[in-house]
């Protein structure tokens, strides 16, 4: 069967036709397609956009509030710092006024009693104070000589007393609550 080349030649140009009609349908729906996807995904960047926008505010609201929080807690210490001394002066001025109108009073013959017993209560006052605010004289004498809270300046041996205990304290010792301010300074037995 011989067909004519024309006839061929249309059947060929009517089949690339429908080949270039199928190709370009599926372009279509491929571009639809991509135009959906580009939509949710510009949609879906968009979202995150926002997202990441939101996370940024609270991230630098929250540096605001720690950096407010530190500067607060900075000048709440330098205060305190400034002030620390001020229970104990507090308790210490009472002392001060008692040992001020013992002076006034002048130490004569007669007034000389009573002199020493207002001085000695203003020690005692003076004592109240300081264990107010936690200051406790340290304990030495007969105990056995301890370097935390004792300083040795002498070593005798002395009969009546065990090997390392304190005979004598020749300077008090003192402690704010646990730690000490001033060693007690002790002679020791050797």
């Amino acid at each position: 069967m011989v067909t004519d080349p024309e006839d061929h030649f249309d059947e060929v140009i009517k089949e690339e036709n429908e080949k270039n009609e199928d190709t370009n349908q599926v372009e279509n729906e491929t571009e639809e397609s991509r135009d959906a996807n580009s939509e949710e995904n510009q949609s879906e960047l968009n979202q995150l956009k926002d997202e990441n926008a939101d996370l940024n505010d609270r991230l630098l609201r929250l540096q605001a509030d720690f950096d407010n929080y530190k500067r607060r807690m900075k000048k709440e210490k330098e205060m305190d710092l400034k002030y620390k001394s001020q229970e104990l002066a507090t308790e210490i001025i009472p002392v001060l006024d008692n040992f001020e109108r013992a002076l006034q009073t002048g130490a004569d013959q007669e007034n000389v009693a009573s002199f020493v017993e207002g001085v000695e209560m203003v020690y005692q006052q003076l004592q109240q104070a300081l264990e107010k605010v936690g200051v406790t004289e340290i304990e030495a004498e007969g105990k056995e000589f301890d370097p935390t809270i004792h300083q040795a300046v002498m070593q005798v041996e002395e009969d009546g007393y065990d090997s390392n205990q304190v005979i004598e304290v020749l300077q008090k010792g003192y402690q704010l609550k646990d730690r000490v301010i001033r060693p007690a300074m002790v002679k020791v037995n050797q």
